[in-house]
């Protein structure tokens, strides 16, 4: 579904050759693609198992390599934090379970970073030796890499529907700031019916939609909206609160 091969006719003179795979992600708005897997709590059906509940799948190149190595020990430092938000951690890369396995013990008996140390991986690892869920997902990009995942996060939301993405190369490790940054945004917008605008931080004022009919700008360019700030009748910010 996720990806496709094309078949080149190259003339008559020559052999028909097939094109490199092409693989495309879910988009914002899809519903998350569906995958049974193993991981190291178990096995997982996606998304049955998590619905009701907002997930952060996150896909990391490779087991035992230090970038990774990095991430996997601060996401479970975030962890609780993401469980007060109803939303569930799901990590995923193209190595076994036993490979995560021994390296989560790596992690958490040895490693420290950022004066943390003594991390407790308690969230899923999938195992994806065959790459059909990365494939799934478009984190296998032949222009990167044919055989580890780039480090992609998709925001889902508890309905399966996918809300959000990110993409990073393999060699750029995340900001997960950044990643509760815009999952707070998702359901601010949820809950409120705003927007954030850039630099949006959790307490800042939020945008209010412009005015869709000629009377509604003449109305907002006469008179701001109680309880907020207008810079002109587009551009209107106000606290959530008012």
């Amino acid at each position: 579904m996720y990806e496709k091969e094309t078949l080149c006719t190259c003339g008559d003179d020559q052999p028909a050759a097939v094109m490199p795979l092409v693989t495309a992600m879910p988009m914002i708005g899809d519903e998350a693609p569906v995958f049974e897997a193993e991981t190291t709590m178990g096995k997982i059906t996606f998304p049955d198992d998590y619905r009701g509940k907002w997930v952060i799948l996150f896909s990391h190149p490779a087991d035992f390599t230090p970038v990774c190595t990095s991430e996997i020990a601060m996401f479970s430092t975030y962890a609780d934090t993401f469980k007060k938000m109803n939303t569930e951690l799901l990590g995923i890369s193209v190595d076994s379970v036993g490979s995560h396995l021994a390296w989560i013990k790596n992690i958490e008996d040895k490693i420290e970073y950022k004066g943390h140390k003594n991390f407790k991986i308690n969230f899923p690892i999938i195992a994806d030796i065959k790459m059909d869920v990365a494939k799934k997902f478009g984190m296998i990009q032949p222009h990167a890499s044919d055989t580890k995942a780039v480090r992609a996060v998709f925001f889902i939301d508890p309905e399966g529907i996918v809300r959000a993405s990110i993409l990073y190369p393999l060699s750029t490790g995340r900001n997960l700031d950044e990643i509760q940054r815009v999952l707070t945004a998702l359901q601010t917008t949820d809950k409120y019916g705003v927007s954030t605008p850039a630099n949006w931080m959790p307490g800042d004022d939020v945008v209010m939609g412009a005015p869709t009919t000629k009377d509604e700008m003449v109305k907002r360019a006469e008179k701001s909206p109680k309880g907020a700030s207008c810079e002109d009748w587009f551009f209107c910010l106000r606290k959530l609160d008012s």
